[in-house]
């Protein structure tokens, strides 16, 4: 068959959410016009304060001096020992990130206990950053769920900063899909589903979780996933968002065929919501593994889909528009 899984990136895709810039300033990196001189670097690296320290780290980033990193690492390490006030300590930890040592920061925070409030948010946010930057998977899981106090729902509404878009904007996503998306590479499928069934909302933001939570009991409970992907296409249809609508008909005809079915039925209703959509790319696809094709006619397909500008290609048929989709194409039969 010509179609993957649907992939967990795009089930998981970065939603923009406003955020108030005062939560980058801490950790912005200043764009600077040359590297610092050594006369200066030696001068920071001896007597420098964590912020004299923290530019000299974003000076090394920026030109790729590796040695000075290095030695501004071991620096830091050194120039605040325990104890310190709860600033001191954050403010070396944010140093380390700026170094890009993220393993080196549990070290600082474990210097400084915060009580429960907005000092242990900070402290807990910063350490899901640093175990996120080191592909910590365990020390990240354990940090947003101690900032869920336990319970993933909560997640719901913490818009984590996960990078930058194209405008230097911050990019965003729910804390309960990041810890997913945690658990998932630390290999955690099961609760990787339980943190996507905690959520709340609807719409597209549903589909997705019940997506991404049905491909995932695709191999451990085959019997779960075709309700959770019967539950995704309905939240899908009520937004009418028809093209993640094919990525999960997709995902059902994959499912299906892994467990040795024909996929006749996610086949056919795939085909009808791609002829409602005027998504010929998919139709095109669905052709090309149709049986009743000769090699030449599949091979012709394949260079279609293949090569889409070239001529004959399946651009070739102009853009196509979205158009509403009738409630009939998730019916149930065939």
């Amino acid at each position: 068959m010509g179609f993957l899984p649907l992939s967990l990136t795009l089930l998981l895709a970065a939603i923009p959410i406003p955020v108030e810039e005062s939560r980058l300033q801490n950790d912005a990196a200043p764009v600077l016009e040359q590297a610092m001189a050594p006369e200066a670097f030696e001068a920071v690296l001896l007597e420098g304060d964590l912020p004299a320290l923290q530019l000299a780290c974003a000076d090394a980033a920026q030109f790729g001096l590796e040695e000075r990193l290095r030695l501004l690492r071991n620096r830091l390490m050194e120039v605040a020992p325990a104890p310190q006030p709860f600033a001191v300590v954050m403010a070396n930890a944010r140093a380390l990130m700026q170094c890009k040592a993220p393993d080196s920061v549990p070290v600082v925070l474990s210097r400084y206990g915060p009580a429960p409030g907005q000092q242990r948010r900070e402290w807990l946010l910063l350490s899901w950053r640093a175990a996120a930057a080191a592909l910590d998977q365990e020390r990240a899981i354990l940090a947003l769920l101690r900032l869920a106090e336990g319970d993933p729902s909560r997640l719901e509404a913490e818009a984590l900063v996960v990078g930058l878009d194209d405008a230097g904007q911050p990019l965003t996503r729910s804390g309960l899909d990041v810890l997913a998306d945690h658990q998932i590479a630390n290999g955690d499928a099961a609760e990787a589903v339980i943190t996507l069934l905690a959520g709340r909302r609807t719409g597209e933001a549903a589909a997705r979780r019940l997506g991404l939570a049905s491909e995932l009991l695709g191999e451990l409970e085959p019997e779960r996933s075709g309700p959770l992907l019967e539950a995704a296409l309905d939240q899908a249809a009520a937004v009418q968002a028809w093209n993640l609508a094919e990525d999960l008909l997709r995902l059902q005809l994959t499912l299906e065929l892994e467990n040795g079915g024909t996929g006749d039925r996610p086949r056919e209703r795939l085909r009808r919501l791609a002829t409602r959509v005027d998504d010929r790319f998919t139709l095109l696809d669905l052709d090309r593994d149709a049986p009743v094709l000769t090699p030449g006619q599949r091979e012709q397909l394949d260079q279609e889909l293949r090569s889409p500008r070239a001529p004959g290609g399946h651009a070739a048929l102009g853009e196509s528009e979205a158009s509403e989709a009738d409630a009939t194409v998730f019916s149930a039969q065939p």
